[in-house]
């Protein structure tokens, strides 16, 4: 390989330049030599192959120490100049391998009722993972954006991703108790006819299943207000618009502060559960896996 017609001239060994950095920063092949972990024979015969290679005396010598040329001073300059810059990129290269960053969708209700409260103890267990949350109601396109990884609400069949399984939605009725009037309390599960409840529009099925599973005849009892999420008919609940089927954890604040309540203890059983999904042709990074492992713990813990 040539530049025109001079022919480019190979560069003397790395070792042999790291030997020489080391002595003439030290001004002794002794303390080069205690430094990279070799003895100072070793060293002086680094020295001797890169003054060869150059044809150029680096070092005087005397009795008790080495002295650089002129010529060695010359070339210490840009020498060191390279291996901090060597140093720099490959400290750099690893911190940015070390960081990582993730991407993630939730839904409003999940990401600021359960995941938020939790998220100091991911950032403490991966304090160098950027991560980076957005609000999410409905299916990502993963190709479409830069989206790492999205927590969904469902069945688990979505054909463009990896699921995996988190935690089931134990959904129960609830209620703000001023909606209860005195001359129309709820004892039974069949009290509930005389009170609106509250539907996703999505998850229409819900309330019907959950009166089915108790020997109820869905025809019987009022239909009310649709909303477009979980989170907004536990919002509307609260406001005692009417009565509202709700995973327990996601409203806890409204429950300790008194303005809704679990009307009764059955659960509707479901087969809709919590994912953690991400597409299926992307790359795990570290900062996935990492995430992944963390969550799943978490809802185990739960």
């Amino acid at each position: 390989m040539s530049v025109g017609d001079k022919p480019i001239n190979r560069l003397p060994p790395l070792n042999s330049l790291k030997c020489f950095e080391s002595a003439a920063r030290h001004g002794s092949f002794n303390k080069a030599a205690q430094e990279l972990s070799v003895t100072p024979s070793a060293i002086s015969h680094q020295i001797k192959g890169l003054e060869g290679f150059l044809g150029i005396e680096l070092f005087r010598r005397t009795k008790r120490k080495v002295i650089l040329t002129e010529a060695g001073e010359s070339y210490l300059k840009p020498i060191k100049r390279i291996f901090e810059q060597l140093e720099s990129a490959t400290v750099d290269l690893k911190s940015k391998q070390k960081i990582g960053s993730l991407k993630l969708a939730v839904a409003p209700a999940f990401l600021t009722r359960w995941l938020m409260p939790r998220m100091e103890r991911f950032q403490a267990r991966y304090p160098d993972i950027q991560i980076e949350i957005s609000a999410s109601t409905g299916l990502i396109d993963f190709s479409a954006g830069d989206i790492d990884m999205a927590v969904y609400f469902g069945n688990g069949d979505w054909s463009d991703v990896e699921a995996y399984y988190l935690s089931p939605a134990k959904l129960f009725p609830v209620c703000n108790p001023k909606l209860i009037r005195p001359d129309q309390p709820i004892n039974e599960p069949e009290d509930m006819r005389f009170y609106p409840l509250l539907h996703v529009t999505k998850r229409k099925d819900e309330w019907h299943d959950w009166l089915l599973q108790n020997s109820l005849d869905p025809k019987v009892f009022r239909r009310g207000l649709m909303f477009s999420s979980g989170s907004l008919t536990a919002g509307a609940a609260a406001q005692g618009l009417g009565i509202a089927l709700a995973n327990v954890d996601l409203v806890m604040p409204e429950i300790e502060a008194g303005t809704l309540k679990v009307i009764f203890d059955q659960h509707l059983v479901s087969t809709r559960s919590f994912y953690l999904v991400y597409e299926k042709r992307s790359t795990v990074t570290p900062a996935m896996s990492a995430f992944k492992e963390w969550i799943i713990e978490e809802m185990v813990g739960d």
